[in-house]
């Protein structure tokens, strides 16, 4: 799973790879700003404190029409 997060005014966080090592690639709106080495890096072009860690949770499970149909006769 991909980690990114993103902050205010249109910032992201992205890890990526450049030459064979860890990136984290900082991108405002969509346009990348730089590739930093470290989290110090990041810090000089956004506020650490503003970031917030996307996480992508797992998806409901689909419900069969026999389910549906079960489901919705309770609410009548």
């Amino acid at each position: 799973m991909d980690r990114r997060w993103v902050g205010s005014d249109g910032y992201e966080i992205v890890l990526g790879m450049r030459a064979g090592r860890q990136v984290l690639r900082v991108r405002r709106n969509g346009r990348l700003v730089a590739e930093c080495a470290s989290v110090s890096e990041v810090a000089r072009h956004v506020d650490l404190a503003d970031l917030c860690e996307v996480i992508a949770l797992p998806a409901r499970p689909r419900k069969t029409g026999r389910e549906t149909a079960r489901t919705s006769s309770h609410h009548r």
